[in-house]
């Protein structure tokens, strides 16, 4: 079973809109689909009015939200979520505000730096999708200031770079409990990178986590075989995907470019099959 669980649109910060995503993976074969844009389902709906001239793939609605923690970011995916429900559509709007707010504070960090971007040219960039630091680093490497996004990140607004700015954010604990509410299944995006991962599970397990992304993006072998055990003994569903943007086609992991053992995609759509009508196609 071939299958994406990860992937982003225009409605965030991908390059192919919700559409034309579809038909992507409709051409490749691929059976399941998550579309999982940031802090936004803006593109679920016309993903799954895509989805209908396509009858052997499934698209799953998702979001991917980020979350403050003391020493970083955690991520958590959100999978078979009512995307209609207005308190959720109502909170992941005031965290776009807080993109747009932190976007305008690392271009006047980077004007500092000698790196001159507009902020209206990363408006342009975003289009109607939620803002977000790819679209920055876009903005960046377009004046000839980098010549890739790893290198924008990498030398200017990743989290320790010198241009990075917070923005408002819930906590992983309030996430899950979010999508819980909503009728989903909360999942541990890129795991590998959360410090104290260990301690950190059993505490959002608590609060309804369900899952962590296991067969993720260029993870190592020996870092899949660390996950996996973790999601065994903690009795989590293991999930995956390539976390595509179709920003760089040269270096990104392509869509669908991610093999997940199909016995965890179907204990994924388990859960789907026990939601309602309006969470899942």
């Amino acid at each position: 079973m071939k299958a994406d669980l990860h992937v982003h649109t225009t409605a965030s910060d991908g390059r192919f809109s919700p559409a034309e995503l579809v038909a992507k993976a409709a051409g490749q074969g691929m059976e399941v689909m998550a579309i999982t844009d940031h802090d936004s389902v803006e593109g679920v709906a016309p993903a799954l009015e895509a989805v209908r001239a396509f009858p052997s793939l499934k698209v799953i609605p998702g979001v991917e939200i980020g979350t403050d923690v003391p020493d970083g970011e955690v991520h958590v995916l959100g999978y078979f979520i009512n995307y209609l429900d207005d308190a959720l559509v109502d909170k992941l709007a005031d965290l776009r505000d807080s993109r747009k707010t932190r976007a305008k504070k690392m271009i006047a960090k980077l004007g500092h730096l000698g790196v001159h971007i507009e902020w209206e040219r990363v408006e342009e960039i975003a289009g109607s999708g939620s803002v977000g630091r790819p679209h920055v680093a876009q903005a960046i490497m377009e004046k000839g200031y980098v010549q890739s996004l790893k290198e924008a990140f990498a030398r200017y607004i990743g989290r320790d770079g010198p241009a990075y700015a917070e923005r408002e954010k819930m906590t992983p604990q309030q996430v899950v409990e979010l999508v819980v509410r909503v009728g989903g299944l909360p999942v541990l995006a890129h795991p590998a990178d959360i410090e104290d991962l260990e301690e950190v599970i059993p505490r959002l397990q608590r609060a309804g986590l369900a899952g962590m992304e296991v067969y993720y993006n260029a993870y190592a072998s020996v870092t899949i075989q660390h996950l996996a055990s973790l999601a065994r003994k903690h009795h989590l569903i293991a999930t995956g995907g390539s976390d595509f943007h179709g920003l760089e086609h040269l270096t990104e992991t392509p869509m669908g470019g991610v093999d997940i053992p199909p016995e965890c995609i179907e204990r994924l759509l388990a859960f789907g099959r026990r939601q309602t009508p309006s969470s899942s196609r």
